[in-house]
């Protein structure tokens, strides 16, 4: 008979599950995860972050090869699409990474139990899976399932026509036409990978502009260089409907007639996966969002009971989900823990990438905090001209009178890199004199942000 009692138990295994039982294993603690997927790593690893990168980068070399070689002098033949191959290798990077959480586990002697977990009170955790139920005890507890697609009234997801962004990850053609509801980051990430591989895509947005969560004058220029590379923007579109129609599907939209498409892919964000959890029989609510309500170190209102990533109040981030796991599993420990939530990157891996860390300007003209703001363009910057990749800029918005960075918002190649110096910064309670006077490597796209910083004082060297 497995062994039933524990320190603590987690679960879910995705980023910020697998990610607190391995620091708690490190920290002594006697510890166990609860997964009902086949494999770890949540949706991030199996079926969201991670293949939707695979597929990124391989559409991108693949358009490169079609459309930008020439200009380096290389010539090759026209490019022809395999893609059984490209999703196969999609699947191999996937199934690397959740293989590697499993080895971690038994390295750090994680004790992993397949099956759906339910809470049946303070301390007590039921399993039930393909061998049975199974309960555990523990002296802690860490919800950490995550989140699931959000629904939009009036879409049928049938998952062939109209579909999530799991089954987009693996369509057995490329479309003649994909339809994408919502110009987040996971819209806009999918719809440019098919749109590399030929589709012609429509993306849909009820607000007016895309990336309606960041900075509006990045999210603004993110729109025009997308509809420069082929992608059809609607903005203000209020979608009222969607369904499979025959060999296709039709989407609903007020004040114009309906579109006709090979496939719908519903992205309009995601909600807290809660249900089946048994948060009523430990004396646990959710919020009208579906969120578990925390204090400052992740601890609900139930003790010893604790709640960490997406099923908890702001950005649903892998990177947000990890920093929770090891903070609450810290804190369970010894009673340490810290999470910065003024500072966690957000990166889209469109082409070109956009990433943010911090405040953006219309927070901080909503809440009345003087701000000097700085910004400097890729197409003045040797190493981005070097590469041929110019579009964009850099952000950096500063505390008129401390000169402490609040802000830095990115648009241009590997934005997602380039964030990480910014939220050190920010970590750190960086001015922007700070990164102004730290010598940066030339030629780097860093010294953009370097710039950035030194324009927040007007004295930008190069533009």
């Amino acid at each position: 008979m497995s062994e039933t009692t524990f320190d603590v138990v987690i679960i879910g295994a995705g980023p910020g599950g697998y990610v607190a039982a391995i620091r708690a294993a490190q920290l002594g603690l006697k510890t166990a995860c609860v997964e009902k997927a086949d494999a770890l790593g949540g949706t991030c690893l199996r079926i969201g972050c991670i293949p939707s990168k695979a597929l990124l980068e391989s559409s991108e070399l693949f358009h490169q090869a079609g459309h930008d070689f020439a200009a380096h002098g290389i010539g090759v033949p026209a490019p022809t699409l395999d893609l059984a191959t490209m999703l196969a290798r999609k699947d191999k990077t996937v199934e690397g990474l959740t293989g590697g959480v499993a080895f971690l586990f038994k390295k750090n002697g994680v004790t992993h139990f397949k099956g759906s977990g339910q809470l049946l009170g303070a301390g007590k955790v039921l399993v039930e899976g393909a061998d049975g139920r199974t309960e555990l005890t523990a002296t802690d507890i860490v919800i950490a399932t995550g989140s699931k697609v959000a629904p939009l009234r009036g879409v049928e997801v049938d998952g062939e026509r109209v579909v999530t962004s799991t089954e987009a990850l693996s369509f057995d053609a490329v479309p003649n036409h994909l339809v994408v509801i919502g110009a987040g980051a996971i819209g806009l990430e999918l719809g440019s990978v098919w749109h590399r591989l030929g589709a012609e895509v429509t993306v849909l947005e009820y607000a007016d502009r895309v990336l309606p969560g960041m900075d509006a004058e990045i999210s603004k220029e993110a729109g025009k260089l997308f509809k420069k590379q082929g992608l059809k923007l609607e903005l203000g579109a209020r979608v009222t409907g969607a369904r499979a129609d025959g060999d296709g599907a039709v989407v609903e939209v007020e004040g114009r007639d309906p579109i006709r498409c090979d496939r719908v892919l519903l992205a309009v964000g995601r909600i807290p996966n809660t249900e089946g959890l048994g948060l009523e029989a430990a004396g646990l609510s959710t919020d009208e969002r579906g969120r578990i309500a925390v204090d400052d170190h992740r601890c609900t209102a139930v003790p010893h009971i604790y709640a960490i990533g997406d099923v908890i109040a702001g950005p649903m981030l892998a990177h947000k989900a990890e920093d929770e796991g090891v903070a609450v599993a810290e804190r369970i420990a010894n009673g340490g823990g810290h999470v910065n939530y003024g500072a966690i990157p957000n990166v889209v891996y469109t082409h070109p990438e956009v990433a943010s860390v911090g405040r953006t300007e219309e927070e901080l003209k909503r809440d009345d905090v003087p701000y000097r703001s700085g910004s400097f363009p890729f197409i003045a910057n040797g190493r981005a001209k070097a590469l041929g990749q110019t579009s964009g800029k850099v952000k950096v918005l500063a505390h008129a009178e401390t000169d402490r960075v609040l802000g830095v918002h990115i648009i241009g190649a590997r934005a997602g890199d380039l964030i990480a110096e910014a939220a050190v910064a920010m970590e750190f309670g960086a001015s922007a004199e700070d990164i102004a006077r730290s010598c940066h490597a030339h030629p780097t796209l860093a010294e953009v942000l370097k710039e950035a910083a030194m324009d927040v004082d007007g004295r930008a060297i190069h533009s």
